[in-house]
């Protein structure tokens, strides 16, 4: 049994600018209210790009915010926000693809796993434990299904 679970690390980090984040937004909308300091465009522009930021990496690791479990010829998703859980048989793999990134001499990977009812997840393995596990569980049991990247 394979469990594919966010990292903790990667949260953390991603928890900390959202923490500066808001601070920061606070700050600003505290020096306008008692101070005001600076002209109103700055604290109209400051403000909204913040809470822009802000919105887009909360929407991020929420919607990152998944369980995959793998074994026993099934791949179980888990959304535990949105209180979602399914099963999925192995034959119930349309297709399924590893790309592979070279970005400042790191390698980034994504899996990306599409089924017969027009869902599909991806993991990564900078956000996700056990990454490589599933990519050897889906070599194993769903070689036939893997769609190979063509190279540039």
């Amino acid at each position: 049994m394979v469990v594919i679970k966010p990292k903790g690390s990667t949260y953390f980090s991603l928890g900390l600018i959202v923490v500066a984040l808001l601070a920061g937004l606070i700050f600003i909308l505290r020096d306008f209210a008692y101070t005001g300091s600076f002209g109103l465009w700055f604290y109209l522009i400051a403000a909204s790009l913040i809470t822009l930021v802000l919105l887009m990496l909360l929407v991020k690791m929420l919607a990152g915010f998944r369980f995959v479990t793998a074994g026993r010829d099934q791949i179980i998703v888990k959304l535990p926000l949105r209180g979602y859980q399914k099963a999925y048989p192995i034959a119930d793999i349309l297709a399924w693809e590893e790309e592979v990134v070279l970005a400042n001499k790191k390698e980034f990977r994504q899996l990306t796993v599409a089924f017969s009812d027009q869902q599909s997840i991806r993991v990564s393995n900078h956000e996700h434990e056990a990454y490589y596990e599933l990519v050897k569980y889906l070599r194993k049991k769903a070689a036939k299904k893997e769609v190979k990247s063509k190279k540039a």
